[in-house]
C-alpha cells in the first residue's frame, strides 16, 4: 500500500524523487485515508437491550429458586429535572428486567442528616438489595459523605470507597456503571485493548478514574482488565498536548463534560472512540437545545473504527449496568 500511495503521489506531481521518508509517508497516508469507510457505530441502546435480556434471564432462575424479585431504593434530593429524568429511566429499565424499585424524593432543603438517616434505614431493611442516591445534591450536602453512607454490598452506583479501593486492588466489587457500560461495549464490539494503548480525558472518580483502571489491569487478576497501556488526560490538558497523546492512542474515552474537545485532528485512524460526555447546548441553527458528548462526532467518524453516538451510547449502558449490579447485590446479600 505503501508504494502504491508514493507511485499516484508521485504521478500526481506531488512528490518530488529526492522526496524524503517522512513526506512520502505522509503522502502515502493521505491517499489512503480518503478511501476508508466511516467508523462502525456502537450502539449503547442496542447493547444495553442485550443485557436487559441477559439480566431478566438471570432473575428469572433466581427467583425460580424461590428467592423474591431484587429491590432497588432510589433517593433523589432537589427539583433537577435532568435528575428526576435519570430516576425515571432507571426504574423503567428496572421494572422491564423484573426489578421492584421505589424512589423516595426529598426537596431540596432536606439535610444531610435527614439524608443519612433515609440512608440507614435502607442499609438496615432486609428488603432492600440495591440503594443509590442521585447526583449531584445540593450544594450543602456533601457528596462523598453521602454516598460512603451507603452500605457497600447496596452500593449499586459503584461509589462507596470500599468499592472503589476494590477496584483499584483488581479485586471483585459493584463496579461503577458509567465505565463498567463503557468497558462492556469495548468487549462486546470486539476492540482489541491488550498491550494497546488507551486515552482517557477525564479524571473524575466515579468515571474516568476507574475507566483507567479497568483498561490497564492485568487481565489474569480477580477483577481481570484490558492490559493496555493508558494515558490520562483532563479539561486543563492544553489542546496541543492533548492532539499529541490522543494521536498515539488505539482507543480514547472521552468523560471530561467539554462539548466537542475531541476533534478529527486528534484522531487516529481506526482508533475507538467511547464518548462517555453528555452536554446540553444551544443549537445556533435552530435555536432549540440539544445534547452532544465530548467528541466532534460528525467529523470523528470519518477517521475512526469505533465510534459510540450521544444520545444513545453510554447512556442506556449506564442503566443497563446499574440493573446488572442490583441482581448481583441481592445474590451477595444472600449468601452473607
Amino acid at each position: 500500500m505503501f508504494r502504491i500511495g508514493l507511485v499516484i503521489c508521485t504521478k500526481a506531481r506531488l512528490v518530488k524523487p529526492t522526496v524524503q521518508l517522512g513526506q512520502a509517508i505522509k503522502c502515502a497516508s493521505i491517499h489512503t485515508s480518503s478511501a476508508r469507510n466511516e467508523a462502525k457505530i456502537i450502539s449503547g441502546t442496542k447493547l444495553a437491550g442485550d443485557i436487559h435480556k441477559e439480566v431478566k434471564a438471570e432473575i428469572d432462575e433466581w427467583m425460580k429458586d424461590g428467592n423474591r424479585a431484587p429491590h432497588l431504593a432510589a433517593v433523589l434530593v432537589g427539583d433537577d429535572p435532568a435528575s428526576a429524568t435519570y430516576i425515571k429511566n432507571k426504574v423503567k429499565a428496572c421494572s422491564k428486567v423484573g426489578i421492584s424499585s421505589e424512589t423516595i424524593s426529598k426537596p431540596s432543603a432536606t439535610s444531610q442528616e435527614e439524608l443519612l438517616q433515609i440512608v440507614d434505614s435502607l442499609n438496615t431493611s432486609d428488603k432492600v438489595d440495591g440503594i443509590l442516591v442521585q447526583l449531584p445534591l445540593p450544594e450543602h450536602i456533601d457528596e462523598r459523605t453521602a454516598c460512603n453512607a451507603i452500605a457497600p454490598e447496596k452500593d449499586v452506583d459503584g461509589f462507596h470507597i470500599t468499592n472503589i479501593g476494590r477496584l483499584c486492588l483488581d479485586q471483585q466489587c459493584l463496579m461503577p456503571a458509567t465505565p463498567a457500560g463503557v468497558w462492556e461495549m469495548i468487549k462486546r464490539s470486539g476492540v482489541e485493548t491488550f498491550a494497546k494503548i488507551a486515552l482517557v480525558c477525564g479524571r473524575s472518580k466515579n468515571v474516568g478514574m476507574p475507566a483507567a483502571m479497568l483498561l490497564h489491569t492485568d487481565h489474569r487478576h480477580e477483577r481481570p482488565g484490558g492490559d493496555a497501556t493508558v494515558i490520562q488526560t483532563h479539561r486543563y490538558t492544553p489542546r496541543e498536548h492533548l492532539k499529541i497523546l490522543a494521536q498515539h492512542a488505539d482507543i480514547i474515552i472521552a468523560a471530561a463534560g467539554v462539548p466537542g474537545l475531541i476533534t478529527a485532528d486528534m484522531i487516529k485512524e481506526g482508533a475507538c472512540v467511547i464518548d462517555v460526555g453528555i452536554n446540553r447546548i444551544k443549537d445556533e441553527k435552530t435555536g432549540k437545545f440539544k445534547l452532544v458528548g465530548d467528541v466532534d462526532f460528525d467529523e470523528v467518524k470519518k477517521v475512526a473504527g469505533h465510534i459510540t453516538p450521544v444520545p444513545g451510547g453510554v447512556g442506556p449502558m449506564t442503566v443497563a449496568m446499574l440493573c446488572k449490579n442490583t441482581i448481583q447485590a441481592a445474590k451477595s446479600l444472600k449468601q452473607s
